[in-house]
């Protein structure tokens, strides 16, 4: 499976264009924290909102593939708005489309894959990584739920016009009483509370949600009910595969400016990459970037044939954030005092990265999900 090769005029295309019309606003919307509704008509012009969103619902149809290297490309110029593209393609517009009726299907891809932010509300103050813990309640009333509680680090929450989110409709059955919601910006009873102060990703907006007495139409219940927990499941799975391809952008980030760096910046006569301390460096960088892409790509591409990626999706979240952590944090190394100047953006790779480790599942809980997996595959 050789990726690049099948895929280069594709990734050549992408790259060109976000180099563009993405990278001269990244140092300014991390330094200045704010969505950049620039970058956000930026990714609408090429339809990337709708990537994975099949055609007749107005979307590009993108193979997980092409919307890894997508993810991959944007994230190597601009960690905040790689996270809140991933996130609006793979926890919004997939579970409306996996999960959703016909009629949902047609309500909400179409906006979605027009740039109609859909935001997918997990977790809360006392669900974490275990979102089995879900406190949210929705009670069932004359053919509508009445929705009470708070989500927390929601990505796009401030920007989203839709938000996906998990309720428990039965205290039965421990995770099997949890049920998905898809809800509207404006609806009474739902508001947005406090933004978080990130270190890194600082212009993907990430705040609560407070839903007070809000009435859902049973219409927009996602799904049968008590099926929540198994589809943010299914969900983050997929979701995994995006997370790890931002890791990935950052980590080939990291790595063209330590090289580059590296051969300009002259010491003793020479640029420092003629050492072979940086040497090892750089080869330690550019041999686990290369691992982790074909993790990656191998994952997507089981998604894409239906093959069951569930461990894989993990050890590819896992490796490659775990990747991105060494190679941004190398480069610092290399870039020495100007690894740590706003000048350079090797700090604010670093930042952005550590967000790879924590979000969509921590690496105690891939690493748990791997081990799982690993052990059901002794039983066959």
């Amino acid at each position: 499976m050789d990726f690049d090769i099948k895929y280069k005029d594709f990734r050549k295309e992408i790259r060109d264009y976000v180099e563009e019309k993405i990278a001269p606003h990244a140092a300014e919307v991390d330094r200045e924290q704010f969505y950049s509704r620039e970058i956000h008509q930026a990714v609408n012009d090429k339809g990337w909102w709708g990537s994975t969103v099949p055609k007749e619902y107005g979307g590009l149809g993108l193979s997980t593939v092409e919307y890894a290297i997508i993810v991959e490309e944007i994230s190597r110029v601009c960690g905040s708005t790689g996270l809140t593209f991933a996130a609006h393609n793979s926890l919004g517009t997939f579970p409306i489309y996996a999960f959703g009726t016909e009629e949902q299907r047609k309500k909400y891809l179409p906006d979605g894959a027009k740039g109609s932010l859909i935001a997918f509300g997990l977790t809360e103050p006392e669900a974490g990584s275990d979102a089995g813990g879900t406190k949210s309640r929705a009670e069932k009333s004359n053919g509508s739920y009445i929705l009470n509680g708070t989500k927390c680090w929601i990505t796009s929450a401030e920007t989203c016009d839709y938000a996906i989110l998990t309720a428990r409709t039965s205290d039965e059955g421990g995770v099997k009483g949890i049920s998905s919601f898809i809800l509207e910006k404006g609806m009474e009873g739902f508001s947005v509370g406090k933004k978080e102060n990130k270190c890194g990703c600082r212009g993907s907006n990430t705040a609560y949600m407070h839903f007070d007495d809000l009435k859902v139409p049973e219409s927009q219940r996602l799904g049968e009910e008590g099926m929540g927990f198994k589809q943010f499941m299914i969900t983050l799975d997929g979701g995994r595969i995006s997370i790890g391809a931002m890791a990935l952008g950052l980590a080939q980030a990291a790595l063209e400016l330590a090289l580059e760096y590296s051969e300009s910046h002259i010491e003793n006569g020479k640029p420092i990459n003629r050492n072979q301390g940086i040497q090892f460096k750089l080869a330690d960088m550019g041999t686990q970037v290369e691992a982790a892409r074909l993790l990656i790509y191998k994952t997507a591409w089981m998604k894409d044939n239906k093959i069951p990626y569930t461990k894989y999706s993990a050890m590819c979240k896992l490796y490659a954030s775990e990747v991105a952590n060494f190679c941004t944090a190398t480069a610092i190394q290399i870039l020495g005092l100007d690894g740590i100047s706003e000048d350079y953006p090797a700090s604010r790779y670093f930042r952005d990265m550590k967000l790879c480790e924590i979000g969509e599942g921590t690496s105690e809980i891939q690493r748990i999900v791997i081990a799982r997996e690993l052990l059901k595959d002794l039983q066959k």
